[in-house]
């Protein structure tokens, strides 16, 4: 008896599909995974700065910084979208049989550009979140501690930046072709 058996290449996967949807997805994932991060993080301060302040109403204002931290991992993730995007550009047929090493490798720099965007603000995001939360409880019970906790969100949100910052430079004159 003979089985036959279903095999999958992964390497057929990833050739076959064009450079230029593994571009786009990556900008999808640096875009949706930035806003998710942000939203995420603004979930869980909003919720702190909102529980926290019925004991401490001053607390409400101040603690805005966290939510406006949040909303830059949302931003850093549309400035990579921008940035990513404006390498796609049109070729001819010829041209992209001439150059389809250099077309498949930039497709996978675009992709992996947007994934590593997406991921570090997501966790940018939550880390920001998390960092908010307890400053906004921590200045509710005592109001000398906003600053040095303040401090430790800046770092957090660094993660976001380091992110941007690789991202920049793996699709940095990544040209590839949409046809």
């Amino acid at each position: 008896m003979t089985s036959k058996r279903a095999e999958f290449d992964v390497g057929w996967v990833l050739e076959s599909i064009s450079s230029y949807t593994w571009a786009c997805i990556g900008i999808a994932i640096a875009i949706s995974f930035s806003v998710l991060g942000a939203a995420w993080g603004m979930f869980i301060t909003g919720a702190s700065i909102v529980g926290a302040g019925v004991k401490a109403p001053r607390i409400k204002t101040k603690n805005l910084v966290s939510v406006i931290f949040c909303e830059a991992v949302a931003i850093y993730g549309i400035i990579i979208a921008i940035i990513l995007v404006q390498n796609i550009d049109d070729t001819t047929p010829e041209d992209w049989l001439d150059n389809y090493n250099t077309y498949i490798f930039n497709g996978y720099c675009l992709f992996f550009a947007g994934l590593l965007t997406g991921m570090c603000n997501l966790a940018c995001g939550i880390c920001v979140g998390i960092v908010g939360s307890g400053a906004a409880l921590a200045d509710a019970q005592n109001g000398e501690l906003f600053v040095r906790i303040l401090v430790i969100e800046i770092f957090g949100s660094a993660i976001g930046l380091f992110g941007v910052i690789i991202a920049v430079l793996l699709g940095n004159n990544r040209k590839i072709s949409s046809s």
